[in-house]
C-alpha cells in the first residue's frame, strides 16, 4: 500500500519525466497517470494525496533537490540540478 513517503519519489520521477520542471497540476497528472492504482488502494492517502504532494515538495526542497519557491515562477516546481 502506498504511503505519503512514496510521494517524494513519485514527485521526483514526475519532475524528471517533465524535463526538470512543471506546473503543479501537470505534475499531479503525471503522478496520477502512473500511480492511480497505487493511490486508489492506499486508503486515506487517496483522499489527501494532492495536499500531501506539497509535503513531498517540501521534503525535496529540504534535501536540496527542488529549487526554492522564491527562485521558481509561481505554481511551478523545478529540480535544483543537485
Amino acid at each position: 500500500m502506498a504511503t505519503r513517503d512514496d510521494l517524494v519519489d513519485w514527485l521526483h520521477d514526475a519532475l524528471v519525466a517533465s524535463g526538470g520542471r512543471g506546473r503543479i497540476p501537470d505534475l499531479c497528472k503525471v503522478v496520477w497517470d502512473k500511480h492511480a492504482r497505487d493511490l486508489e488502494a492506499s486508503g486515506e492517502l487517496f483522499y489527501t494525496w494532492q495536499y500531501d504532494i506539497r509535503w513531498a515538495a517540501y521534503h525535496l526542497r529540504k534535501a536540496g533537490k527542488l529549487k526554492s519557491h522564491t527562485l521558481s515562477p509561481k505554481g511551478v516546481w523545478e529540480l535544483s540540478g543537485r
